[in-house]
């Protein structure tokens, strides 16, 4: 009895037993349809078209041309707005991030074994999430009226919106063996918390707290254009002046400040997580 042993040319690969890639399925290209066509629909509805970047070359050139050549001197004129920017967004960051730790407890059934609370508690959250930076701004402004405070309470919101949200679905993933040897123990919710919980959500948790700083550097410039105080509310006063080499200027300084502190950020970040 014989055995015959098919052979391939050296470097060739016998790619006749492998199997066959599966074809899309249907609703694939019925799901890429439905988005080209809704993709289509909203053009014509809000009539979009491209046609003023090439109908007119020449607009706005003056405007393009003040922004480019910067005022330098005003940049650094205006320090005050910068500082008062940086306290918005660290005071914002110390306490969104801690009040959020707590909620992300709350709102977790890991540690929240109360599905009423679980489930009360995650609802606040998802509205807290829904309205954007901006939009906390103007109601706070309104409220508080026009400056710092009103700042610090939007971005406090908006803080607390995004860490506790990933905070809580990082503590939906830890390991319950601690959680059961503290239980075992007899220790109480807030030691179980503290003891169990706490030192695994440690590392992701600073590093969502330094993500969120660096958004509030971004966001305060936003909300202080509604009002917010800080460096926004200088870009405003320039606006509405239409000084653009000073708008250029701040713009310019807003760029390499946050540059610098994204890159301190993350300096941080790999030492400590």
């Amino acid at each position: 009895m014989s055995v015959q042993v098919a052979s391939t040319a050296v470097g060739q690969v016998d790619r006749s037993a492998w199997p066959r890639k599966p074809r899309p399925r249907w609703s694939l290209w019925f799901g890429l349809v439905v988005v080209v066509a809704i993709t289509v629909w909203s053009m014509i509805s809000i009539e979009f078209t491209l046609a003023p970047l090439f109908t007119d070359l020449t607009r706005g050139a003056e405007i393009l041309e003040r922004f480019f050549d910067p005022n330098w001197e005003f940049a650094w004129r205006i320090r005050d707005a910068w500082m008062e920017t940086l306290y918005i967004a660290v005071i914002a960051a110390v306490v969104g991030n801690g009040v959020a730790l707590f909620l992300s407890m709350l709102a977790s059934k890991i540690t929240n074994p109360n599905t009423v609370v679980y489930q009360g508690f995650k609802t606040i959250l998802s509205v807290v999430r829904s309205l954007p930076d901006i939009a906390y701004g103007l109601i706070f402004a309104a409220a508080v009226g026009n400056g710092a405070l009103a700042g610090i309470l939007a971005l406090i919101m908006f803080n607390i919106g995004i860490n506790a949200k990933l905070t809580s679905e990082t503590i939906d993933a830890v390991d319950v063996g601690p959680l059961e040897a503290a239980d075992a123990a007899g220790g109480s919710r807030i030691q179980r918390a503290w003891s169990a919980v706490v030192p695994q959500i440690l590392p992701n948790y600073t590093s969502y707290s330094l993500y969120v700083f660096e958004l509030n550097i971004r966001a305060s410039v936003v909300i202080g254009i509604v009002g917010g105080g800080g460096i926004g509310q200088v870009i405003r006063v320039q606006l509405n002046q239409f000084q653009y080499e000073n708008l250029g200027a701040v713009i310019f300084a807003l760029f390499v400040v946050v540059f610098l502190l994204d890159r301190v950020s993350v300096w941080i970040r790999r030492r400590l997580v």
